[in-house]
């Protein structure tokens, strides 16, 4: 097998005090549901990046931010890497190539539950053109096997590596859900930054503009319950967000106005639901989720709109904002 070396938790002792800062980007690739949202949030402690069973619903670079006392760790949310269909599919990869090339480190997610496939395989070719990104192999939902399945996959993932003619830096075994070496794949991410001061302020998980991440908690709302019937055709733009005037102090209300864009007339029903049953859940899921990121008691308004095959229109997908 070689000198593949797998990480375990082991019981070193921290840095000592006065010890080099480093700060920096990495980011998570791998097939849509490969866990890469569920471990972002798992790294940074709290819901940032939407998680949801559905490719591609990560749209925008989502960064969670992990401050350590001997570095910041930014994690770069690029949307999954896919054979192109449309327009948007085509931007989306252009987008993921040129992230991949400026992060520090890239951090690859293989499910410890499903054998290595053709998708992984296209990532893992993507991967071996860029050359000097450090590659981590993460081997994500190890709750869900046993011991020899999962050394079953640690050796044909590093088998992947050797025949593409790369070596992965490390490849570490974790589980998000149950907690299980999530500090060590970070304690592993910091080396492999480069030296420098904090980029974010201590208190900053993510630097999405808070618009946006209104909108992503809209549109995974939205997507419940109707993935099927209209997988990608959702778009949600945050009109505006505005403190409602005249309240006191201590109970503030924030107004946010947002529509959710679809492509054609015929999904508006499925959207809204019979009696507006749908859309109305939709709004109390979401406000609850926005409230809980904000902080702060939000009155949402929420209408729906058609913006004709808005995925294959490049006016329409610059308004939207991709």
């Amino acid at each position: 097998m070689g000198a593949m070396s797998v990480r375990t938790q082991s019981s070193e002792p921290p840095d000592s005090p006065g010890a080099i800062h480093r700060a920096g980007f990495a980011c998570f690739v791998g097939r849509p549901n490969a866990g890469k949202s569920t471990l972002t949030n798992a790294l940074v402690g709290q819901k940032v990046a939407i998680t949801a069973n559905q490719p591609q619903t990560t749209r925008h670079t989502v960064r969670g931010i992990v401050h350590r006392p001997d570095a910041q760790l930014i994690l770069v949310d690029t949307p999954g890497l896919h054979k192109p269909r449309t327009l948007l599919g085509e931007r989306l990869n252009d987008v993921v190539r040129t992230t991949w090339a400026e992060v520090d480190v890239i951090g690859f997610c293989l499910p410890a539950n499903e054998k290595l496939g053709p998708g992984d395989r296209f990532i893992a070719k993507e991967l071996a053109s860029i050359k000097k990104t450090p590659k981590i192999a993460i081997v994500t939902k190890t709750d869900l096997v046993e011991g020899k399945a999962l050394a079953e996959q640690l050796i044909a993932i590093d088998q992947l590596g050797k025949e593409l003619g790369f070596e992965w830096a490390e490849i570490v075994p974790v589980s998000a859900v149950a907690d299980k070496q999530v500090d060590l794949l970070a304690d592993l991410l910091v080396p492999l930054l480069p030296e420098g001061p904090a980029l974010y302020p201590e208190g900053d998980l993510t630097d999405e503009p808070e618009q946006v991440m209104v909108a992503e908690l809209i549109r995974e709302a939205a997507l419940e319950g109707v993935r099927d019937e209209l997988p990608h055709s959702i778009a949600v733009v945050v009109e505006e967000m505005l403190p409602r005037e005249d309240r006191p102090a201590d109970r503030p209300l924030l107004d946010i106005h947002a529509f959710v864009y679809i492509e054609r007339p015929s999904q508006k029903g499925i959207i809204i639901g019979p009696k507006g049953k749908r859309l109305k859940e939709v709004g109390i899921k979401s406000r609850k989720q926005i409230e809980a990121l904000l902080g702060t008691p939000v009155f949402l308004d929420l209408h729906v709109k058609v913006a004709k095959d808005w995925q294959r229109d490049p006016r329409q997908l610059r308004k939207l904002g991709f």
